[in-house]
């Protein structure tokens, strides 16, 4: 009933996403960041020092301090220790009792303490919203987006996702930013809310499409961004897409499209599906952002 002694595995990345069902994009007035469960007894069981603890750790960093400079609040959720069978309830059957008493095993380590002004939640249940004021919390602060990471992601993470996704709050599992007993079970957990309740992103994604109001409109994509961000969302090479092919015929469906609109949006582009779909080239693509950089657009234009 322990927790499994976990062997390094490599951290899935961007390429290793599978195909989500919906294309949600973060919002820094919707989200909310979660940090779930990232306790030194849960750490405990990964090979320190190893995938993919290492980027587990950098990229939860990465995307704490980005949220926290754009007003993003931080929500931090972590079991206590000590947990007398009533508490702890029918997981006592499948995990035993728990974190041990005492103040060591139950904190959350140190790379990723609390700052002031981040939100603790007692948490007891897989989910992050069982027996919490998690779903009360993002009401009260006009939030339905919820960033999730943490550990481990077939588990605690998932049912959170899950558990978002039945109140109408959008939830985005961090491929990169969750760890797992091994790579079949993050894998099985990303495949999971890609097809039925979440999106599935990498820390770097949320990052980007994040930016700070101050830098919206402030200069165009350059040609070798587009080219990534086309690159990254077929989950292909960037040298192996040329400039003049019909990205259509690459598998570049209209959820894809959608995806890269809202994406360009942030950074101030003015550009609409149907502008995207009709001219599905990097060279129009590229043509059609600079345009849209240089020049304000007519309001009445659909968007």
């Amino acid at each position: 009933m322990a927790l499994p002694s976990i062997s390094p595995y490599a951290m899935p990345g961007a390429a290793d996403l599978p195909k989500n069902k919906v294309s949600w994009t973060p919002d820094p007035k919707r989200a909310v960041l979660l940090i779930h469960d990232m306790q030194r007894y849960f750490l405990n069981a990964f090979t320190p020092d190893q995938s993919p603890v290492t980027e587990l750790l950098a990229n939860i960093q990465k995307l704490r301090q980005h949220c926290t400079a754009l007003g993003i609040p931080v929500v931090y959720s972590a079991q206590p220790g000590g947990q007398t069978p009533e508490q702890r309830g029918l997981q006592l059957d499948l995990w035993g009792p728990g974190i041990p008493d005492g103040p060591h095993q139950k904190q959350i380590v140190d790379a990723l303490a609390p700052a002031e002004g981040d939100i603790f939640l007692t948490k007891w249940r897989y989910s992050a919203f069982v027996k919490t004021e998690l779903l009360e919390l993002l009401r009260a602060r006009g939030r339905d987006q919820l960033i999730i990471t943490g550990i481990y992601a077939h588990i605690g993470c998932l049912q959170t996702a899950s558990h978002a996704f039945m109140n109408d709050v959008q939830a985005f599992l961090v491929a990169d930013a969750v760890g797992d007993f091994s790579l079949e079970h993050h894998q099985m957990a990303l495949n999971y809310a890609a097809k039925l309740c979440a999106v599935t992103t990498t820390a770097q994604q949320v990052i980007d499409v994040l930016r700070p109001a101050s830098t919206v409109g402030e200069q165009a994509l350059s040609r070798q961004q587009v080219r990534e961000d086309v690159a990254e969302i077929l989950l292909q090479s960037s040298s192996a897409i040329s400039d003049d092919e019909n990205l259509l015929e690459r598998g570049l469906d209209s959820i894809r499209i959608m995806s890269l609109v809202e994406r360009w949006r942030r950074t101030g582009a003015e550009i609409t599906f149907v502008e995207l779909a009709e001219r599905p080239t990097l060279t129009d693509w590229y043509a059609l952002l600079s345009s849209s950089a240089q020049a304000p657009r007519n309001n009445s234009h659909p968007s």
